[in-house]
């Protein structure tokens, strides 16, 4: 297997980034006077710091796989829907947080108005739907660190997984929201730099006026006419906007902003960002897939970036890779953790009282067991990810909208999401991607057209938040008759 550097150099690079982070986290924690302070901080966050974590936060080892590897295949559309349904979910808290700031000014998590608007049975629903893609987010960013260390410099998975595990452990269990703030800024500022360094790199290396490249050699991909383009852009547009709308990291955040004024700024700058750096990555595929039709696709961006195997470029793009991977799973075990705090006596009854930050961080360390022992396997958790982007899908429509609409009953709202989950998961292609339970099991895959057979993914998503909406708007319309 090809290596572009020693084992010895990418785990130094790693150790390194991780003391630097640790010892920040070290030098800048302070004694955590309640949970409250754990999970939002002081709430005096400004423009900077709050976009610097938004987008920071958002982006993770995966935008150096799937943006790209979703170009070799779905072609221009799939890279405008990637980049826009990353950057929508900040538009959509654009309007969503500062109502709910306003409807809870002491708010904690998007649960307690989940709680409050529709009851203990559908908070469960939703606390289960949350923490269940929070946890496969986990899975996936460990096993993405993993996967490309052992790309790079056939290090074992087992061991980038624990090391990075422990790194993120020391100090975001000591310091809780504030430090996963304090650390954001200077992993964003890695990232935008490296990112930028990137572009630089390969656009000074290759003539790439007017789409001349991917005219040439892969037509298909830009070409306004190839069905994937639509189906592949909507399908990245639906499920990842939809599920970051439940990401618990984001609501800290909303929560966390000096003022609305604020949230609004940062909202709209990280969207920005986010938008040009997902599509940065996914037209990196467009490049390498033209330029060479047989790379991998989850590895189109480095056989781009890496092709003359310089070791300054690679110590760059590990630095890169640890500053997504860091940025993302410190969220993402504080938003874990603050669900538990906030909601585990709904989960069970004995998490509660003053000890329950404590036992909440036993429940982490438990996971992180988890997530050590699958990231080391190396298992694709691209499927397992998309099951939970269809959960919070089935979902979406009937939260958000109850939101605005006060007839949706709890009873209106279990039925609407219930629909929706079994619907979309009928459609919802098997691991080959060739059938569903519905299309190929229970009906026969000769009694249906082509367009269904080969676009089940994108008919499980829309279907998943089509039927909610349309229960919602029968029952309406029904009442308004009476």
């Amino acid at each position: 297997m090809e290596t572009y550097t020693s084992i010895q150099t990418s785990l130094t690079t790693v150790v390194i980034v991780g003391l630097f982070f640790i010892g920040l986290g070290y030098l800048n924690s302070k004694k955590i006077i309640d949970n409250k302070s754990y999970i939002v901080g002081d709430r005096s966050e400004n423009t900077f710091s709050l976009t610097a974590s938004l987008t920071a936060s958002a982006l993770g080892a995966w935008i150096l796989f799937g943006p790209a590897s979703a170009a070799t295949w779905g072609g221009i559309g799939a890279v405008i829907g990637y980049a826009l349904g990353t950057a929508a979910p900040m538009l959509f808290l654009y309007n969503f947080g500062p109502k709910i700031r306003k409807e809870f000014p002491k708010g904690l998590t998007l649960t307690e108005f989940i709680k409050k608007r529709f009851g203990i049975g559908i908070l469960k629903i939703c606390l289960f739907l949350i923490l269940f893609y929070l946890t496969i987010f986990l899975i996936a960013e460990v096993t993405a660190i993993a996967s490309l260390l052992n790309f790079i410099s056939q290090v074992p998975l087992w061991i980038t997984a624990g090391v990075t595990l422990i790194i993120c452990l020391l100090y975001i269990l000591r310091g809780g929201f504030t430090l996963s703030i304090i650390t954001d800024k200077y992993q964003f500022t890695f990232i935008i730099s490296i990112i930028l360094a990137s572009l630089l790199i390969i656009l000074s290396n290759i003539d790439l006026s007017s789409f001349e490249i991917i005219k040439k050699n892969a037509p298909n991909l830009i070409d306004k006419n190839y069905l994937p383009n639509y189906t592949a852009g909507l399908t990245f547009f639906i499920a990842v906007a939809a599920t970051n709308l439940f990401h618990q990291g984001n609501w800290q955040r909303v929560f966390s902003a000096k003022n609305n004024s604020i949230l609004k700024s940062s909202l709209i700058y990280s969207s920005i960002i986010i938008f040009f750096i997902v599509f940065w990555m996914g037209y990196s595929g467009l490049l390498s897939y033209s330029l060479n039709p047989k790379v991998i696709p989850d590895l189109a961006f480095f056989d781009l970036i890496l092709n003359e195997k310089n070791s300054l470029l690679v110590i760059g793009i590990l630095i890169l890779a640890m500053s997504l991977t860091l940025s993302t799973i410190d969220t993402l075990i504080n938003a874990i953790s603050s669900l538990i705090i906030v909601n585990g006596n709904q989960i069970n009854k004995n998490l509660s009282g003053k000890k329950v930050k404590d036992q909440a961080n036993i429940i982490i360390l438990l996971l992180s067991m988890m997530v050590f022992v699958l990231a080391s396997k190396g298992y694709s958790i691209l499927y397992l990810f998309l099951l939970a982007d269809l959960l919070c899908c089935a979902a979406v429509i009937t939260i958000f909208y109850g939101f605005f609409n006060k007839k949706i009953s709890s009873k209106l709202a279990a039925y609407s999401i219930i629909c929706g989950l079994i619907s979309g998961l009928l459609f919802f292609p098997s691991q080959n991607f060739q059938s569903s339970i519905l299309v190929g099991n229970l009906i026969s895959i000769e009694n249906f057209s082509i367009l269904i057979k080969t676009n089940l993914l994108f008919i499980s998503f829309a279907i998943s938040l089509i039927v909610p909406f349309l229960i919602i708007f029968t029952y309406s319309l029904r009442n308004s008759f009476k």
